[in-house]
């Protein structure tokens, strides 16, 4: 018993480092090659979101081919509080504020509502998890579209006045992280390095899930606590890692794309994917209290950088202490 809770231990702290370590590899690589063939700034924020989810991504994938739905759910939907929290809440407060047009705030954020609303009706069981990753691919595929079109969104046949607003919004984001993402065209050699360090991510993540989900039935952890905190917070900290430096470059903007992009993604690929072969976790109210305080938490932070024209200290820590009693009331309930 001794040396299996040992082995345990141990894949856990070494597939987060390992994890943690290269996911920054991952991300790096991938946006030298999104520069290499063009991408948008804005569009190149959404491959370096995704990038920055594999970790998260993964580790759901895996616990729920493990048939552990809750464990699966529990991370997805704990990193996007989180990130929301640590990406926002923490990038306004160590920054003293990000700064927003109105525009950016809107488009992103009706994205990000509008799938955290899915999100929620996928975990209860109102929609199924089929029907419901139909749902968000209908909303987030236009939206990447329209990052990548960029300039030629007035062209897409939607009438003038959209079309100009939707242009003048693509362009205002694409401002905001210009200076934040920037990276140097990539190489072969940048292709080679990141697909090893994909690999390496995903051998990681495997190894962190399996052995925190051990260590959990070890203990008598909750899955929901083991998935939605645990695993949650370890497999967001290098979207967290990212909102800080970005914040301490004065490009705190950037976090705002980041981690709208980063839920989205999350709730697409690491958990509506694999519940639509796999199947949901049956509704519970630990599950209902996570994924409502997401949708919950997604429109204050969207309330407070529309009307503050972006979030300042105040706001940010808000969001924190938002993050903090959630965690505060699962603990109770479980």
């Amino acid at each position: 018993m001794n040396a299996a809770l040992g082995g345990s231990t141990l894949m856990f702290a070494s597939g987060g480092v390992i994890s943690l370590a290269t996911s920054w590899l991952l991300v790096t690589r991938l946006e030298r090659m999104g520069e290499r063939l063009g991408f948008s700034e804005g569009l190149l924020g959404v491959v370096a979101a995704l990038a920055a989810d594999a970790p998260e991504i993964t580790a759901s994938v895996t616990a729920m081919a493990h048939r552990q739905q809750v464990v699966g759910a529990g991370v997805v939907i704990g990193s996007n509080v989180f990130n929301l929290a640590a990406l926002l809440g923490v990038g306004a407060v160590v920054a003293g504020g990000i700064g927003l047009h109105r525009r950016v705030v809107l488009l992103g954020g009706a994205v990000s509502v509008y799938v955290a609303l899915v999100c929620l009706a996928a975990v209860t069981g109102v929609v199924n998890p089929a029907v419901a990753l139909g749902l968000v691919l209908a909303g987030l595929i236009p939206y990447v579209v329209a990052l990548g079109a960029h300039g030629s969104v007035r062209h897409v046949g939607l009438p003038d006045r959209w079309a100009e607003w939707l242009a003048s919004a693509i362009v205002e984001e694409e401002d905001e992280l210009e200076l934040a993402i920037s990276p140097r065209r990539g190489t072969g050699r940048d292709a080679i390095v990141g697909l090893a360090a994909l690999v390496v991510v995903i051998g990681a993540s495997v190894a962190m899930e399996h052995g925190a989900t051990s260590l959990g039935a070890h203990f008598g952890v909750p899955q929901v606590v083991v998935g939605g905190l645990v695993l949650a917070i370890v497999t967001s900290l290098p979207n967290a890692v990212a909102a800080v430096y970005l914040a301490r470059r004065g490009r705190g903007a950037a976090a705002w794309s980041t981690a709208l992009n980063s839920n989205a993604i999350n709730v697409a690929a690491g958990l509506l994917v694999p519940a639509a072969v796999l199947g949901m976790a049956k509704p519970s109210a630990s599950a209902v209290l996570i994924a409502g305080w997401y949708l919950g938490l997604t429109v204050v932070a969207l309330a407070l950088a529309y009307a503050g024209r972006g979030l300042g200290r105040t706001a940010g820590w808000l969001l924190v202490g938002a993050y903090i009693l959630c965690v505060a009331i699962l603990l109770a309930l479980t």
